[in-house]
């Protein structure tokens, strides 16, 4: 809106809101839309629509790949919203792993890197909590429902509405996983950082956060399976805590299924913080290196030529 908002509050209690602090707060609340609706499209899926009748059976999900692309879409958005809720005030990282890229790579500074961790993981808990408060009842009568392993009456199918966990052909091994978080989120920051760099063909008309969304459905249909494509280490920690506090138990943490997997909770955080660092990297490389050196020479060639058109050559 161009009319000029009072604010809520007074003036003077406004001030420490304008640095650090009010960056955190925004940060906070664009973590808790990503995972109140990241987490709330995954509940649809695995419990409500089921158990609203809206399936063929009060435990049935997953027929096919239409279900996958509703939550690839539901969390595409979830971004979308949670960027354009916090962009203005601090950049909407919303993931630390953008977070630790941007201060390798990108001159964040380092004392604000901790800060924006907490507040995303916050952030990301308040959003589960949500979900729950939402959903819980939907979640128990799934849970009742389901026959096979359960922890402390809770299933993993239910655990999936909000944390990560591997596909059973890994066998419980850790590379594959971790390899499958680290390339993921590498993807993420180097398109991210793509889609912003105004030396490269940025995106204008402030749409960047409808094309990042784009890419976060992009990466969950081509590597989600493996191991659920958190690329967030807030995305899942966040959730995660809240489910051990709500009685998931061992799924949480340490993150461990009896015969499936053991020992999982870390790995949905240190993939993604090395994959982002390492997409970064990549993307300066490869292109950012380029467009430095362009930038220096003054006269830019055409995209695609290596040197300015003589008149011979037109």
């Amino acid at each position: 809106m161009a009319v000029e908002i009072q604010p809520l509050l007074k003036p003077s209690r406004l001030r420490r809101r304008g640095g650090l602090w009010g960056e955190c707060l925004a940060e906070f609340l664009g973590t808790f839309v990503l995972i109140s609706f990241g987490c709330g499209v995954v509940a649809m899926a695995v419990a409500a629509l089921p158990g609203s009748g809206r399936t063929e059976g009060p435990t049935t999900f997953f027929l096919g790949a239409g279900d996958w692309l509703l939550i690839t879409w539901g969390w595409a958005m979830a971004v979308i919203l949670g960027i354009y809720v916090a962009g203005g005030v601090s950049g909407a990282h919303i993931n630390p792993a953008v977070t630790l890229a941007f201060a390798v790579r990108r001159k964040f500074p380092w004392v604000k890197v901790v800060p924006y961790w907490v507040a995303q993981v916050l952030g990301a808990l308040a959003g589960a909590a949500l979900v729950y408060a939402v959903y819980h009842d939907a979640i128990n009568t799934f849970d009742d429902a389901m026959k096979g392993p359960k922890t402390n009456g809770h299933t993993l199918a239910s655990f999936s509405i909000f944390a990560t966990f591997p596909a059973p052909y890994f066998h419980g091994g850790i590379w594959g996983p971790l390899v499958d978080q680290i390339v993921g989120t590498a993807f993420l920051a180097m398109l991210v950082v793509a889609i912003i760099d105004l030396r490269n063909t940025a995106v204008k008309a402030n749409l960047g956060p409808l094309v990042i969304g784009f890419v976060v459905a992009a990466i969950g249909m081509s590597f989600g399976a493996n191991a659920g494509y958190a690329i967030n280490p807030a995305r899942d920690f966040g959730p995660r805590l809240f489910t051990w506090m709500a009685g998931w138990e061992d799924l949480a943490f340490p993150g461990s299924l009896a015969g499936a997997f053991s020992g999982y909770w870390w790995i949905p955080i240190v993939g993604p913080l090395v994959g982002g660092v390492v997409g970064v990297l990549v993307y300066d490389l490869f292109i950012g290196d380029v467009l430095h050196i362009r930038a220096q020479q003054g006269e830019l060639p055409e995209p695609g030529r290596t040197r300015p058109t003589t008149s011979d050559e037109e």
